[in-house]
């Protein structure tokens, strides 16, 4: 979302009283302008790897009102929904595809957790403790084995549908566990 001088607003902060945690929003709907809160102009899709929507979407709040929240005002919210799919879209064609085996196995792995999560919690627990080790391992080495390559911070980012600074973080947290 875009306020009136065509900037993209931080989080809204929400006065809760006292204590050590302020809970924030980056929602589209606390930008209502309500309580001292920032009043968004236009809506765009968006996406945490830094994608912006070219399109934008007026916000009239000649019709909207301001003394309810937005998220119980009618806001057509199919434009920016629309570009963010298409996005995402994208995002999920140029990644690389897990071959249907794995793909399979981690669905039917998913699947049978669900069920012992509700029947045998400890062996759920048991499992993923397993799987976290595992996963490291496997994670540390294919974080070196890239290196080893010198594949490009951009190609890993492609390839796990994400932002250089998340594939960054995501291969360091291999690399220095």
């Amino acid at each position: 979302m875009l306020l009136a001088d065509g900037s993209e607003p931080g989080p809204v902060y929400f006065d809760v009283g006292s204590g050590p945690d302020v809970p924030s929003s980056t929602e589209w709907h606390a930008y209502d302008g309500r309580r001292g809160r920032p009043r968004a102009l236009v809506l765009r899709g968006s996406c945490s790897c830094g994608w912006r929507g070219a399109a934008e979407y007026p916000l009239d709040w000649a019709r909207l009102g301001g003394d309810q929240p937005l998220y119980e005002a009618d806001v057509d919210l199919s434009g920016p929904i629309g570009d963010y799919e298409a996005h995402v879209s994208v995002v999920r064609d140029a990644a690389v595809p897990l071959p249907a085996e794995l793909t399979a196995l981690l669905t039917d792995l998913v699947r049978q957790l669900d069920v012992l999560a509700v029947e045998e919690p400890l062996v759920v627990l048991k499992a993923l403790a397993d799987l976290r080790y595992v996963i490291g391992q496997a994670g540390q080495d294919a974080a070196y084995e890239l290196a080893a390559r010198d594949v490009p911070l951009k190609d890993v980012a492609t390839a796990l549908g994400t932002s250089e600074s998340a594939a960054r973080r995501y291969l360091n947290d291999y690399v220095h566990p």
